[in-house]
């Protein structure tokens, strides 16, 4: 059992960094947080699949690295952001946490806050580090300064400014800048997290109680499940391999099968 003695310890360090596969000698610079990020979104899934089967999901940290880094799930931005913040303050980065606004997809002008985010201050210099973010996630930490485009591989980002959300970030998608989310610069605690967290957890609006959300990066793409409709109208989940070239998709027809895909496609074990 995972308790704060052990997380004082330099080997929780050490076991997170195994767990995400980073590999080289990590500093307090930007290289490192860039690979640190780039290392967690291959290998931590964002996943809702706790939270569709009814658990309550605790932001206790020894709980989110039990969960995390001991039985190797994934998690959603308020478990994701906030164990990864507590692996870079233990690392000696300078980090401050935002409340923001998941803006992609959404009907509503101004969506309720429910995304946990961070800033990293490095040599004078500020990013938004984020791991939390789904399928659109930076692949590196985004330099926090307006306006500027930010090319990361194949992939575009941008902040801007906007009236009454704060800071925007912006992806390029078919020629064309999408909002991703927002967030205000007035620092958060743990404390401020746990509202979001039970009203994502329990309320019976949430898009997390009603819509299967498993996301992770791979060195071809990304692995995705989206809920769709068979032919009898039943709810089914469709695995979805992205590629450079093609997409690859397939059905689990028994729980076995299913069981069999989260493992292999995400390295899940419910």
């Amino acid at each position: 059992m995972i308790n704060k003695e052990y997380l004082n310890a330099a080997g929780s360090v050490q076991a997170y960094l195994e767990r995400i596969g980073y590999i080289g000698n990590p500093e307090n610079d930007y290289n490192t947080l860039a690979q640190l990020q780039w290392s967690h979104l291959h290998s931590v899934p964002y996943e809702n699949l706790d939270i569709l089967r009814g658990k309550y999901l605790s932001l206790e940290m020894e709980d989110l690295f039990e969960k995390i880094v001991v039985r190797r799930r994934g998690g959603y931005c308020f478990e994701l952001n906030g164990l990864y913040s507590w692996l870079l303050k233990k690392m000696g980065f300078q980090v401050t946490e935002y409340y923001g606004r998941y803006l992609d997809g959404e009907p509503l002008e101004m969506p309720m806050r429910r995304h946990r985010i961070l800033r990293v201050d490095i040599d004078g210099k500020v990013y938004i580090a984020d791991v939390g973010v789904g399928v659109c996630a930076p692949r590196h930490p985004l330099l926090f300064q307006v306006g500027i485009e930010q090319i990361q591989g194949d992939e575009s980002y941008r902040i801007v400014e906007h009236p009454a959300l704060g800071f925007v970030v912006e992806f390029r998608h078919k020629g064309e800048f999408k909002r991703l989310f927002s967030f205000t610069q007035d620092p958060q605690y743990p404390i401020d997290f746990e509202m979001p967290n039970h009203w994502c957890l329990t309320h019976p609006d949430s898009i997390f109680k009603n819509n299967t959300m498993v996301f992770i990066r791979t060195p071809e793409g990304r692995n995705t499940i989206a809920d769709k409709s068979d032919e009898n109208g039943v709810r089914i989940r469709e695995f979805r391999r992205f590629t450079r070239d093609n997409v690859i998709t397939c059905v689990p027809r028994t729980d076995a099968e299913e069981r069999e895909a989260l493992l292999t496609h995400f390295g899940i074990v419910l």
